[in-house]
């Protein structure tokens, strides 16, 4: 009996060393990978102290103010690199949202798209832009949606492309790995094997996310996607993923209230939302919607057709701020 009860010491020990070394050899990775990240994309804009965030941000040109918000596991250089020079003649700003890029996120902030409205309503009043025209992309779109439907005064218009509208009846096998509902077990994940994992297949994520178009071959750099292999990056995509669910649903239900300037851009191509899901159903919900479906094209337009979206921002830029005006 003592005999059996060492072996199963001796194992249990072995095991618990193997364990130890693995995580150790993935914690360390993570470490390396993501300082190499940083170093490829480092924090490059500005920084703003609210209440407990810090939301890192670039803001650049003279003029209307337009402010960009990025999607899922995203950063400002979704926007930045491919459409700030298609529109030099507005006032460009584009955020972080939180635990993204180089933006804070605190203790106790779930992400809930109601969540981040509410912060970038703050934003907006502390940088004093005056009802920007708001640029939303994917997850972006919802948050830009939540805004206009909470905080009216804060915006002139919207301009969604490809956005999430509608919740899912299940979740599919490429998101799985994101939704982690425990902050624990999240955290453990982003710390060891997330960083490691995203790098081995990143071109598989890549070709998920732009299909049937490639992805730039600058992507990781001036695109940012660098910037995604760090941990905070994807503990607050797993946050957000997660926080969907409690929101999306009470915002598409008042659709039909939104009464400013909207516009969506779709691709008919897109393998990450289907756009007979989440955008030729707004054609019926939301007043006046322009709607932009875009035979072939992928989830990702402003890369692939940055002047066709610079052209709809504008178009929908003068509408918008015409309207702000008359209202003022």
């Amino acid at each position: 009996m003592a005999t059996a009860v060492t072996i199963l010491g001796w194992i249990a020990s072995i095991a618990f060393l193997a364990v130890a070394l693995v995580g150790g050899y993935f914690l360390l990775a993570t470490r390396r990978i993501s300082a190499q990240a940083e170093r490829a994309v480092p924090a490059s804009g500005k920084f703003m102290t609210l209440g407990s965030h810090r939301i890192h941000y670039v803001d650049q040109g003279e003029g209307r103010p337009i402010l960009f918000i990025h999607g899922l596991g995203a950063q400002l250089h979704h926007f930045r690199h491919p459409l700030f020079p298609e529109l030099t003649d507005f006032r460009l700003v584009a955020l972080d949202r939180p635990g993204s890029g180089y933006s804070g996120r605190p203790f106790g902030f779930s992400g809930g798209l109601v969540e981040q409205a509410e912060l970038i309503a703050r934003f907006i009043a502390e940088l004093g832009l005056e009802r920007p025209l708001v640029v939303g992309h994917s997850l972006g779109g919802a948050v830009a949606l939540a805004l206009a439907e909470n905080h009216p005064e804060a915006v002139s218009g919207l301009v969604l492309l490809s956005p999430l509208t509608h919740l899912e009846d299940e979740l599919r096998p490429e998101f799985r790995s994101l939704y982690i509902k425990s902050p624990l077990k999240r955290r453990l994940v982003a710390e060891t094997v997330a960083i490691p994992t995203s790098l081995k297949y990143a071109p598989q994520t890549l070709a998920f996310l732009f299909s049937p178009q490639a992805a730039p071959t600058d992507y990781g750099t001036s695109g940012g996607g660098f910037a995604g292999l760090r941990p905070s990056h994807f503990y607050a995509s797993s946050a957000d993923m997660v926080a969907i669910e409690r929101d999306l649903g009470a915002i598409e239900a008042r659709y039909g209230e939104l009464d400013l300037p909207v516009a969506v851009m779709f691709g008919t191509a897109d393998r990450v939302l289907d756009y007979r899901l989440h955008g030729a159903p707004l054609a019926g919900r939301i007043k006046d919607l322009e709607l932009d479906l875009v035979e072939g094209l992928g989830h990702m337009p402003q890369f692939v057709e940055p002047k066709r979206v610079a052209a709809l921002i504008r178009r929908i830029a003068a509408r918008a701020f015409a309207a702000a005006r008359l209202a003022g």
